[in-house]
C-alpha cells in the first residue's frame, strides 16, 4: 500500500502540473553551466565506452532527454506521469518516450549503455531505493554508467502546492555518501561525485545544495 500510494500521488501530482512545469523549466538548463558540464561528461563517457542505448528515467517533459540527444547519445525517455510523457512527445517528436516506473523497468537485462535519473529518485521512499538501484544494475550492460542528480540533505520535504495547483509530492533529500553506499550494495561502483551550492530555480532560491553521482556496472560483471 505504501508503494502504491507513493506511485499514485507522484503520478497524479506531475499530471496536474505538467503543462506549467514544462513552461517554466523549458529553458532552465541554459542557465546552469555545472549541470551541462555533468551531462556532457556523462555523454562523453558513454560514447567513448562504445555507445549504445541510454534511458532517461523520470524524464518529465524531455528537456534532459533532448539535451542528451544533442550530445550524441541514442536516448529515450521514461516517466511515471502520462501528462509529462505527452509534453515530452510534443516537445521532442523525434524521440521515444514511454510511461513506466523505475521500480519495474520494462527493459531487457544488460542492454543499456547508460541510464540517467535526473532529480527523479528524489520522490522514491528510502525503503524503495535498493529496489530501484537493483533495477538500474539489471538493465545496464557490463561497463554501463548511471548518472544521478538529487538534492542534498537529511530531511524530506512535502509540497502541497505547485504554482497554484494542488499536489502531494515528497522530496527525499539525501547525503551523497549514503546514496553511494546504496549504489555499491546494488553492484554499481561510484566513479565521480560533484556538489554545487544552491542557485535560483524558477525565480526562487533552491533550499538545498545539489549532488551528482556517476556509477558504473563493472565490465566483468556478467551475472
Amino acid at each position: 500500500m505504501i508503494e502504491a500510494d507513493f506511485l499514485t500521488t507522484t503520478r497524479a501530482s506531475y499530471d496536474t502540473m505538467a503543462a506549467e512545469y514544462t513552461r517554466r523549466l523549458r529553458d532552465e538548463l541554459s542557465t546552469r553551466p555545472w549541470d551541462r558540464a555533468v551531462l556532457a561528461g556523462f555523454a562523453e563517457v558513454v560514447r567513448t565506452g562504445g555507445g549504445g542505448p541510454v534511458l532517461d528515467v523520470g524524464c518529465g517533459p524531455g528537456r534532459i532527454t533532448g539535451h542528451l540527444r544533442d550530445l550524441g547519445l541514442d536516448v529515450a525517455g521514461l516517466d511515471l506521469s502520462p501528462g509529462m510523457v505527452a509534453q515530452a512527445r510534443q516537445a521532442h517528436p523525434d524521440l521515444r518516450f514511454i510511461e513506466g516506473s523505475m521500480l519495474d523497468l520494462d527493459v531487457p537485462d544488460g542492454t543499456l549503455a547508460g541510464l540517467v535519473a535526473w532529480y527523479s529518485v528524489i520522490h522514491v521512499p528510502d525503503d524503495r531505493l535498493p529496489r530501484v538501484f537493483a533495477e538500474f544494475h539489471r538493465v545496464l550492460a557490463p561497463g554501463g554508467h548511471v548518472l544521478l542528480a538529487f538534492q542534498e540533505g537529511d530531511e524530506a520535504a512535502h509540497r502541497t502546492d505547485a504554482w497554484g495547483e494542488p499536489v502531494s509530492l515528497v522530496f527525499h533529500r539525501r547525503r551523497p555518501d549514503r546514496v553511494a553506499d546504496l549504489l555499491h550494495e546494488a553492484g554499481l561502483v561510484v566513479q565521480a561525485r560533484m556538489w554545487r551550492g544552491p542557485e535560483t530555480l524558477c525565480g526562487r532560491p533552491e533550499p538545498t545544495p545539489q549532488a551528482y553521482l556517476v556509477a558504473r556496472r563493472p565490465a566483468d560483471d556478467r551475472a
